[in-house]
């Protein structure tokens, strides 16, 4: 369970955890890894100007927390907003608990900025522990056909198109996020004429998504469980047996999954029964601001590469 904390151990934690803040996304507290015992249902960031603190269950210290929050925003005079999210609840529904919303507030990672909104779903459009995989692709996209699946706002694209990528397709089944996504490359005054946006159902969609390619690079990052039209349980693997059908000779692909139900055996097991042509290279580490007392609980990124490795 890792340690335990009392309330103003946890206030201690997070001004240490702020003595150097930037402007950049910072993950100040995160108790979703059971390693601070009590305070699993938590997490705080600061996002620019925004102080940002989610409850993902619902727990007698809610209110005592929120306090030390406040006291916490107030002495630091860091943020110009406080914001707490109840995601437990219908709706998931945010309030400003201080302060007034900055007349613009982004997620920036990498010097590159994202459109965020907290006050409008459940999650605010950015998702902060996958900056080690984009940091990955924006290391490998030069001069590659990047393929991105599951793209939700886009943000691997804005790292492969920052990153020199020829060209990157997204193919999500929202209409609104890749609304989103194209404002995203547009804040960041990146070329969208080389980036392609496509509304479909990946299963019911691979003619569509072979047109472009093959794919240097590919993405599959999805959601653990989408109910109606994803669950990584059955539908990883159609995934991965179609990967032949618009992969190049050389092609890698980032095989993304966050759900704590499924280890990384999982997606190796697919690999290896689905696409034996793709040999498995290496797992991504997580970001160190994430801490976890169980690792394949947590966030994973493999990385697999087609063709002979020498």
């Amino acid at each position: 369970m890792g340690a335990v904390l009392n309330l103003s151990q946890l206030q201690q934690l997070l001004i240490t955890n702020a003595q150097n803040k930037m402007q950049e996304y910072t993950r100040l507290f995160h108790g979703r890894g059971n390693t601070y015992g009590g305070y699993h249902f938590l997490t705080v960031d600061s996002i620019d100007m925004v102080l940002f603190a989610v409850f993902f269950e619902s727990c007698n210290e809610e209110d005592a927390i929120v306090s030390m929050l406040r006291d916490f925003y107030t002495a630091e005079k860091k943020w110009e907003a406080l914001i707490v999210q109840q995601r437990y609840l219908k709706d998931a529904p945010s309030t400003i608990i201080e302060g007034q919303m900055p007349a613009q507030i982004f997620a920036i990672e990498d010097g590159l900025k994202y459109h965020i909104s907290f006050l409008n779903a459940q999650n605010i459009g950015f998702f902060p522990d996958m900056k080690i995989g984009r940091s990955f692709i924006h290391e490998n996209a030069k001069g590659k056909n990047v393929l991105n699946l599951f793209s939700y706002t886009c943000s691997f694209s804005v790292a492969a198109i920052d990153g020199g990528a020829t060209s990157v397709v997204n193919v999500d089944m929202n209409k609104n996020v890749l609304t989103t996504g194209r404002e995203n490359h547009r804040l960041n005054n990146l070329d969208t004429k080389k980036v392609h946006f496509m509304p479909y159902n990946i299963l019911k969609s691979w003619s569509r998504i072979r047109k472009a390619g093959p794919y240097d690079l590919i993405i599959i990052d999805p959601p653990s469980f989408q109910k109606g039209s994803f669950a990584a349980t059955s539908d990883y693997a159609k995934i991965i047996r179609r990967l032949h059908e618009f992969a190049a000779p050389e092609c890698t692909v980032l095989a993304a999954l966050n759900a704590p139900e499924l280890d990384t055996a999982f997606i190796k097991n697919l690999f290896h029964e689905n696409a034996p042509e793709f040999s498995y290279i290496k797992r991504l580490d997580n970001l160190e601001s994430f801490p976890t007392s169980d690792d394949e609980r947590s966030l994973k990124n493999l990385i697999y590469k087609k063709g002979t490795i020498s």
